[in-house]
């Protein structure tokens, strides 16, 4: 089966891509270029998804947004998802309702399959993420998330940080507390290196630009 990945270049959508080569599914991958404040598709540093598709030897489709709505960002990925001719869309959801209802009615009104190949697999994907791939968090937006955090390692002992704050932030990062970036996993063909990043904290968020890939 052809199947389009939704794809930010975080630790979630680049998982979701891996799984979905596993099945033995021809994948290709869509991002989605959203309005800055979007609460449906991934923003930080969505520009260098271009070169996470080349060291995972995949196609990929990047599409903006026309206007700053959710009806605008779904509509360009219904677009886009007519124009990749594919059976099933992928998302990254692993606890998200709000995501997964969004992408299920799309994929429902194209008359393909809506596939969530790491929905509620929890500590489990954690593991496996913080083991197998070098991700960096390149956005935070939650109590106890300083402008230190940004540019940092997601690892285990960021989860751990998350689990001992109060409130507690959930690891998983999925409800806008922060975003990530891979840069590298065990199906790249070579690591992506961080040359200099450009960070920004206002108020209790902010945001890890990377100006310079090597």
């Amino acid at each position: 089966m052809k199947a389009a990945v939704l794809f930010s270049g975080g630790k979630d959508s680049v998982f979701a891509a891996f799984v979905c080569q596993s099945m033995g599914w021809e994948v290709e991958l869509l991002t989605i270029q959203p309005a800055k404040y979007s609460t449906m598709f991934h923003h930080p540093n969505v520009k260098w998804c271009r070169r996470q598709a080349r060291e995972m030897d995949l196609k990929i489709l990047m599409v903006k947004a026309k206007g700053k709505t959710e009806e605008d960002e779904l509509a360009a990925m219904k677009d886009a998802l007519k124009r990749m001719k594919v059976g099933a869309v992928a998302s990254g959801a692993i606890e998200s309702e709000y995501q997964k209802e969004r992408v299920d009615r799309v994929a429902h009104e194209l008359g393909i399959r809506s596939f969530s190949p790491i929905w509620r697999t929890g500590a489990r994907l954690l593991e496996e993420q913080c083991r197998y791939f070098d991700t960096y968090v390149v956005a935070v937006a939650a109590e106890g998330l300083s402008e230190g955090m940004l540019g940092r390692k997601f690892d285990s002992a960021f989860v751990e940080y998350l689990g001992k704050l109060n409130p507690a932030v959930n690891p998983h990062l999925e409800g806008g507390e922060g975003e990530t970036f891979v840069a590298n996993a065990p199906f790249f063909k070579k690591r992506l290196d961080i040359k200099k990043w450009k960070k920004s904290f206002c108020g209790s968020s902010g945001e890890a630009e990377i100006s310079s890939l090597g």
